[in-house]
């Protein structure tokens, strides 16, 4: 059997999405060795990171040494995420782009890396609903992106090229929310990716944008080992099978394990059964956000701090969800005596709330005295009369 490769790269448009947040997505029919073709859907900033990458990977063929020998082609952007208009005039560098890549020699066209990115994931099979913004094309758009203004709460040095430093005060636009907790934010002179624990919006707290919690959980397996260091986080080794209750946008999602859930970084998460090498190349460049509470000398210009269900809370609630799944699962009738089961927590809820409300007590009912009691108290004459009748 032959060698994996690519034969051709067709850029077929964008679509507009709205989940995490308001993006653009590229198409490309991607056509194989084996004549089967794939259509993928990749972001803008997924593809300069990879641009970064092969540059990195081949400095002679991307001119770091000398500038004459660059074969790799260049990836502008001197504009990422302007609205539709940027999309549209992206799209003939990005061909471009791609032509001249899989003209480059075998080393280049035809490496692992590139081979991953473009890949079918899963992502890719689940189309989204109109509900999640799905256009049909570029004609049917429904308009530019608006994006997000936020605020940086403290000073943040970046550790890496991809990363963008922050001082405290400075006003960003938030380009994508990323699950992982990092998010892509750019200003008039420069871009790259800010933790979310070091943004606020302007307008107001945004503890509303946090989805609610799942108690019903969803499956996971961590790709990556990490030991908890506040009381409120959960130590769990590479390969341990856990379920995610809440989904918060810093990237710290609360997971449980058996009867005990914590915090834990959603970049070490990844569904059972994806590929873990690009979530694995996140890590090595990025490594999980940094949380609120760890940040020191933070200012917010709101009075109301973003409030945060405790761990007590998540516990309680969790617990007693999974009290009810299992005796829903149990066999057999229930008896008609029996009370009825507790109704899961509503989501945000410190409390259990039963399924109905308890019926109101009866006034008991006195036992019938014996006959013997009876006998006793009744008077002389009526004994006579009785033990005559028998």
């Amino acid at each position: 059997m032959g060698d994996t490769f690519i034969r051709h790269i067709a850029l077929l448009g964008f679509e507009k999405r709205f989940v995490p947040s308001q993006h653009y997505v590229y198409m490309f029919l991607v056509k194989w060795h084996d004549l089967s073709e794939k259509v993928v859907y990749r972001r803008f900033t997924e593809i300069y990171e990879f641009h970064k990458m092969l540059k990195e990977m081949f400095p002679i063929e991307a001119g770091d040494i000398n500038p004459e020998n660059r074969i790799i082609p260049h990836l502008p952007a001197p504009r990422w995420f302007d609205g539709q208009r940027a999309a549209e005039s992206r799209q003939g560098t990005l061909t471009e782009y791609y032509n001249t890549l899989m003209g480059l020699p075998v080393k280049i066209s035809r490496c692992p890396q590139l081979l991953d990115f473009f890949r079918v994931r899963p992502d890719d099979l689940k189309l989204p609903t109109d509900s999640h913004g799905r256009g049909k094309g570029v004609v049917n758009i429904t308009g530019p992106i608006i994006l997000q203004t936020y605020r940086a709460i403290a000073d943040f040095e970046k550790t890496s090229s991809s990363q963008m430093a922050l001082a405290t005060g400075d006003v960003v636009d938030v380009v994508e929310k990323s699950e992982s907790g990092w998010w892509f934010c750019q200003t008039k002179t420069k871009r790259g990716w800010v933790p979310a624990s070091y943004l606020e919006p302007l307008d107001s707290p945004d503890e509303a944008e946090d989805p609610e919690p799942n108690y019903e959980g969803e499956p996971y397996v961590t790709i990556k080992a990490y030991t908890a260091e506040m009381e409120d986080e959960m130590s769990l080794q590479e390969g341990e099978a856990i379920e995610v209750i809440h989904k918060l946008l810093d990237g710290w999602w609360v997971v449980r394990k058996d009867d005990i859930t914590g915090y834990f970084p959603s970049m070490y998460l990844q569904k059972s059964g994806q590929d873990a090498a690009q979530a694995h190349r996140q890590i090595k460049s990025r490594g999980a956000p940094p949380r609120r509470s760890s940040i020191r000398n933070a200012h917010s210009i709101h009075q109301r701090s973003r409030k945060r269900l405790s761990q007590d809370t998540y516990r309680r609630n969790s617990v007693r969800f999974l009290q009810q799944r299992r005796r829903q699962a149990r066999p057999g009738p229930r008896s008609p005596g029996s009370p009825r089961g507790e109704s899961p927590p509503r989501p945000g809820d410190g409390a259990w709330q039963p399924a109905t409300q308890p019926a109101k007590p009866q006034p008991a009912v006195p036992p019938r005295p014996s006959a013997d009691l009876i006998l006793h108290r009744c008077s002389e004459s009526t004994k006579r009369k009785l033990a005559s009748s028998v």
